[in-house]
C-alpha cells in the first residue's frame, strides 16, 4: 500500500488543489481511480492571519503542530503543508514535529534547477516575499531570484487575501501578475515561482509571460512520488 499522505492546510483553496491533484494524478502512477491515502487538517486561516501579523512564527508553528500530531493520529505518514507563507515557521516546526515533511521551497527550486533556470522571479504574500522561505533554498542550488517590488508586494498581497483566498477570481488579478511577470522577465528572470498555492487557479504557463513554476501542483506530485516509491522500505 501506498503511504498515508498528511495535509497541513492552511486556507481552503490551495489545499482544495494539492488534494486534488493528488487524488486526480495517482491514477497515473496507481492505477484508474486510485490514489494515496489521504488526510487533512487545517485550524481557522484566521488564526494563522492574526498570527502572521504579529510575527509570530512560533505561534504559526504551534498551530501547523497540533495539525501534525492529529494527523499522526489518523495514520499518516509524511506531511506536506500547500501554504507557502507559513513554511516560514518550519524551523520551528521540524524538531518537534512527529512526522516527516516535504519542504514546499525545496520540492520547487529542485524542480527549476533540473529544468536549468538560472534566475527566478518570487509571487506570493508580503509575508513570505519578505521572507527568506525561498531565496535560502534557490541560493542552495545555485540560482539567483528576484523579489516584487514594494508597491508590487502590496497590491499581489492585496490580490491574494482578498480575493484568490476567497475564491474570487478577476481578470484584473490576472493583469496585475502579468504585469509584474513581464517586469520580471525584462530583468533577467527565466521564469516565475506561484509562491503562494492560490496563483495557480489564475496565472499557468498560457498566460504568463515567463514559464511557470506551479508550487501547489509540483509539491502534490512531489508527494504522491514519495507516497508510492518508498514503500518499498517499509
Amino acid at each position: 500500500m501506498p503511504y498515508h499522505i498528511g495535509i497541513v492546510a492552511c486556507s481552503a483553496e490551495g489545499a482544495a488543489l494539492c488534494y486534488k491533484t493528488i487524488c486526480v494524478e495517482g491514477a497515473g502512477l496507481l492505477g484508474p481511480h486510485a490514489h494515496p491515502e489521504v488526510s487533512l487538517h487545517t485550524h481557522s486561516l484566521a488564526d494563522y492571519v492574526e498570527r502572521l501579523d504579529r510575527g509570530d512564527r512560533a505561534g504559526v508553528a504551534e498551530l501547523m503542530l497540533s495539525s501534525a500530531h492529529k494527523l499522526a493520529r489518523a495514520g499518516a505518514d509524511f506531511l506536506i503543508c500547500p501554504d507557502n507563507t507559513i513554511h516560514q515557521a518550519m524551523s520551528h516546526v521540524l524538531p518537534h514535529s512527529p512526522l516527516p515533511w516535504l519542504h514546499i521551497a525545496e520540492v520547487v527550486t529542485a524542480e527549476a534547477a533540473a529544468r536549468g533556470y538560472r534566475k527566478l522571479g518570487l509571487t506570493g504574500t508580503r509575508w513570505l516575499v519578505d521572507s527568506e522561505v525561498y531565496p535560502e533554498k534557490i541560493d542552495a542550488e545555485g540560482l539567483a531570484w528576484l523579489r516584487p517590488t514594494e508597491a508590487e508586494r502590496d497590491e499581489i498581497s492585496r490580490i491574494i487575501m482578498d480575493e484568490l483566498v476567497q475564491s474570487r477570481f478577476t481578470p484584473q488579478g490576472i493583469a496585475t501578475f502579468q504585469r509584474v511577470m513581464g517586469r520580471m522577465k525584462q530583468q533577467g528572470c527565466d521564469a516565475v515561482v506561484l509562491g503562494c498555492t492560490e496563483i495557480p487557479l489564475i496565472m499557468n504557463d498560457g498566460n504568463s509571460p515567463l514559464p511557470t513554476l506551479d508550487s501547489t501542483r509540483l509539491l502534490a506530485r512531489a508527494a504522491l512520488r514519495r507516497a508510492v516509491t518508498e514503500t518499498s522500505g517499509r
